[in-house]
């Protein structure tokens, strides 16, 4: 399987995900227009994806699909000298929880 291939497997699946998270349907998707577009020339319409046995052959869904990607991880804004970052989300990373219990600021590490 190629580089290409794994990553539109990922996409797929982070996509399926969205779609149970959010309890969506493909009429759904249809409705709010994400397929009005057409295919570019030579573009292929997604037609046997893994489970994809119920879905209609929807005009455009392929290029509807490849333009989804998974959300990029956000840009770190603290860092370690040992280059362990964390982006301000979440609960603080170990790294940084001990720091700031032995009574370092936390924005000594804040990236600039």
């Amino acid at each position: 399987m190629s580089e290409s291939d794994s990553a539109k497997l990922a996409a797929i699946a982070w996509i399926r995900e969205q779609m149970d998270n959010y309890a969506l349907t493909l009429d759904d998707l249809v409705a709010a227009g994400c397929f009005d577009g057409e295919p570019s020339a030579g573009e292929p319409v997604a037609t046997n994806m893994p489970g994809a046995t119920d879905v209609p052959d929807v005009p455009g869904a392929t290029s509807a699909i490849a333009a989804q990607q998974p959300p990029k991880k956000a840009a770190p804004l603290y860092r370690n000298a040992l280059g362990q970052s964390w982006d301000g989300t979440g609960e603080y990373p170990d790294w940084l929880q001990r720091a700031v219990n032995a009574g370092q600021s936390i924005d000594f590490y804040r990236v600039e």
